[in-house]
């Protein structure tokens, strides 16, 4: 959610923000928003002005009683009261407005940087930089979940009955695999200067409209029947919950926090869940990194996010690109993003692994997550931090890439030299 403030100096910014969005049908919202606004500011000056009179008023009662003049003072507390039922039908007026101009704000999407490609869909995402040699070996790569059966590693078949589509038992290596990449995810952002957390699984709904859009949440959010509890797509969501309605101290930024949950995702859309395959499911596990910044800082964070996901896959020797997300890509919330994609031998080409972004202050303004300025900050009152994300890692989908980049012509899979005090010393797994 953006400033009103923008909308109501700048309304041809935000709607040119949405031509480059693809979102011309959202332009009405604008004015819509422009008209609330003026109304609710129109009020509340109303409002202002009655309270004024009012105080004055009642000052003056005490005053004219005072001097016996019962008549004049009678008179007094009788506009006193009409001004009392003026006020009342005035702060209900402005209850209203304020909700209705609440609800056109979410959603007009966030104002993207002036860096972000413009492009209508993922097609149109831009490769910004390789890490890595990809290679492809003079053996058939055979296909994820062949790799993870042949090591009595998958059970699919059992997950369907006892699941339905979208759900998996892990078993023996390929089970202690993913551990083992999880594990290894934590304490590469450990050494990195993170705090390990592990929040809750289930958020509100308060906190779900304050971290995501309303597409999103529809695409992607499990509902708990008769509870006001909603299962998380992403660790993201209830880390920074963690900071609603609160004012931090700037001396305590930048907060920095990787957070390890497991992700349920509706996965509603084009894409559609896999009937024989882990790379697009309903139950995963995820290592993520958080970050809570001052405004000026979050570009810098930004970069520094993405390349510990960078990073991160190459000390496991895995090639990777990354992508410039288009502007027609972007969530509503977020202002920039970059993905990170790892090489796969069998498919010759890259698949997305994580995602990086940047939301600006949209999500703290949702949540009214506020930072006090410290001694030598030029800002006299309290403001808005920014928000950042990124996956460090997430299996299966880096089982798939771990699995394909390590196979070889044997069958067996070598573990990388980083994972192997996670699994017992165990250099490969055998089929």
């Amino acid at each position: 959610m953006i400033d009103v403030k923008i909308i109501r100096t700048n309304p041809e910014l935000v709607r040119e923000n949405l031509r480059k969005k693809f979102q011309e049908q959202r332009l009405p919202l604008v004015d819509e928003a422009i008209d609330l606004d003026s109304r609710l500011r129109e009020s509340k000056t109303k409002a202002d002005t009655l309270r004024a009179r009012r105080n004055a008023v009642s000052r003056e009662i005490g005053a004219l009683m005072g001097k016996g003049r019962k008549d004049e003072a009678e008179a007094g507390k009788a506009e006193v009261g009409e001004i009392s039922r003026e006020l009342e039908s005035l702060e209900a007026l402005e209850e209203s407005l304020a909700a209705e101009l609440r609800e056109k704000m979410m959603f007009i999407p966030n104002i993207i940087d002036p860096s972000v490609p413009i492009g209508r869909s993922d097609a149109d995402n831009v490769e910004v930089e390789r890490f890595g040699e990809p290679a492809v070996p003079d053996f058939e790569v055979p296909y994820h979940i062949d790799i993870m059966e042949r090591l009595k590693g998958i059970d699919l078949d059992s997950a369907r009955k006892t699941s339905g589509a979208g759900f998996y038992y892990l078993c023996g290596d390929v089970a202690r695999l993913h551990s083992a990449v999880l594990s290894y995810a934590r304490d590469f952002m450990i050494d990195r200067g993170f705090t390990y957390c592990v929040p809750p699984f289930m958020i509100r709904g308060g906190v779900v409209s304050g971290v995501m859009s309303f597409t999103e949440m529809e695409n992607m959010m499990y509902k708990i029947e008769g509870e006001d509890l909603y299962l998380i797509g992403t660790s993201e969501h209830s880390m920074i919950g963690k900071f609603i309605d609160t004012i931090l101290d700037e001396d305590t930024l930048p907060q920095t926090w990787t957070s390890y949950s497991p992700c349920f995702r509706k996965e509603v859309g084009a894409h559609g869940i896999e009937e024989r395959g882990v790379y697009r499911i309903h139950q995963f596990e995820k290592q993520e990194m958080i970050v809570v910044c001052r405004p000026e800082d979050s570009a810098e964070w930004f970069v520094k996010l993405y390349r510990n996901t960078v990073d991160f896959f190459r000390s496991l020797d895995i090639p990777v690109r990354t992508l410039e997300c288009c502007s027609g890509d972007l969530a509503d919330l977020k202002v920039k993003s970059v993905d990170v994609e790892a090489w796969s031998p069998r498919q010759k080409k890259y698949f997305e692994v994580g995602s990086c972004s940047n939301l600006g202050d949209a999500q703290a303004r949702r949540l009214g997550i506020r930072v006090r300025p410290g001694g030598d900050d030029k800002r006299k009152e309290n403001y808005f931090p920014h928000t950042l994300n990124n996956t460090v890692t997430a299996p299966p989908r880096m089982l798939i890439a771990l699995l394909e980049n390590n196979l070889r012509a044997d069958g067996s899979v070598a573990v990388p030299v980083p994972l192997r005090p996670y699994m017992g010393g165990k250099e490969q797994c055998n089929v």
